[in-house]
């Protein structure tokens, strides 16, 4: 139900063996496809064989001319690339049925993802925020960012916040407001990340993250829960959430099949906005570990 600050920092051990500087995002939403980052500062290294997934921009004409086989150019990526991590604690992130709250998956994920920036030398950055507060951390390098990143993540005062169940206006406000300020603080080049279960997302906020992703690498974590993607089986079960109680009943296999519809139908409308601008998508439950779902969207380190 929340996180220390020990237990993020603990993370700083299996965040070295995520690869933030790899040239290809595997993407895990449904048509799973690979592509290159974009934007960043890049430095001609070398040429080689085209291979399926490679950026037909990226072809060496010159070299292709001179042979029967097309080959493509590869960069070394710039240092000190700015990455911006934007974290959701707004309360309807405070829920799961398994595991942990999709607010703390979502933490310890940021968690890896700030201590892999440190790792790899990029500057770090982010947003925070939640139904009432909005925290801005400006890019930084160097462990000491690492360390305010988890501080921020550990000590927003979100976690203890609680909306009426249905209030959905605030939910939307909040995270509208906090995609308006990403795009104001994004720098071409950058590599953003955005954890949330993107419950709210309006058109307005739509429209900023198409907007950022025109000239930064993006990459969405959509946090579920189990109860979310698929009702139990049939029965009656009671749902508790602080002072509040909630009944729901399974035995209708119309109505179990209609709420996994509507939420595959949320998932597939989200993914194709993401796959229209080019954003990566990766879906992470409440069951599931955000340090093997990261390794396998981003790649391993090696060395």
């Amino acid at each position: 139900m929340r996180v220390t600050q020990p237990g993020l920092i603990r993370l700083n051990g299996p965040a070295r063996a995520i690869a933030l500087d790899v040239l290809r995002v595997n993407s895990l939403q449904t048509g799973a496809y690979v592509s290159h980052f974009r934007g960043r500062g890049m430095e001609f290294d070398e040429s080689r064989p085209y291979q399926p997934g490679d950026d037909p921009r990226s072809i060496d004409w010159r070299v292709t001319a001179r042979s029967t086989t097309a080959y493509t150019k590869l960069f070394r990526e710039e240092r000190e690339r700015p990455v911006l991590v934007m974290v959701d604690l707004r309360s309807n992130m405070h829920f799961a049925t398994q595991g942990c709250f999709k607010s703390v998956n979502a933490a310890r994920a940021a968690a890896l993802l700030a201590w892999a920036a440190h790792h790899r030398g990029d500057r770090l950055g982010g947003l925070v925020f939640g139904d009432t507060v909005h925290r801005e951390l400006k890019p930084r390098l160097g462990r000491q960012a690492a360390l305010r990143f988890v501080h921020q993540l550990v000590e927003h005062p979100d976690w203890e916040t609680t909306v009426a169940a249905g209030d959905e206006v605030p939910a939307k406000d909040a995270l509208t407001t906090a995609t308006a300020a990403l795009r104001r603080v994004a720098r071409p080049g950058s590599l953003i990340v955005i954890l949330s279960d993107f419950v709210g997302l309006t058109r307005t906020a739509q429209s900023y993250l198409s907007s950022i992703a025109r000239h930064n690498e993006m990459l969405a974590v959509y946090l579920n829960d189990p109860l979310e993607r698929e009702l139990p089986p049939p029965g009656r079960y009671r749902l508790v959430t602080g002072d509040q109680e909630l009944a729901i009943d399974t035995w209708s296999e119309a109505a179990r099949r209609d709420y996994v519809r509507a939420y595959r139908d949320r998932l597939d409308a989200f993914g194709a906005f993401c796959v229209r601008y080019g954003i990566h998508l990766l879906p992470l439950g409440t069951d599931e570990d955000p340090v093997a779902a990261l390794q396998t969207a981003l790649g391993r380190r090696t060395h």
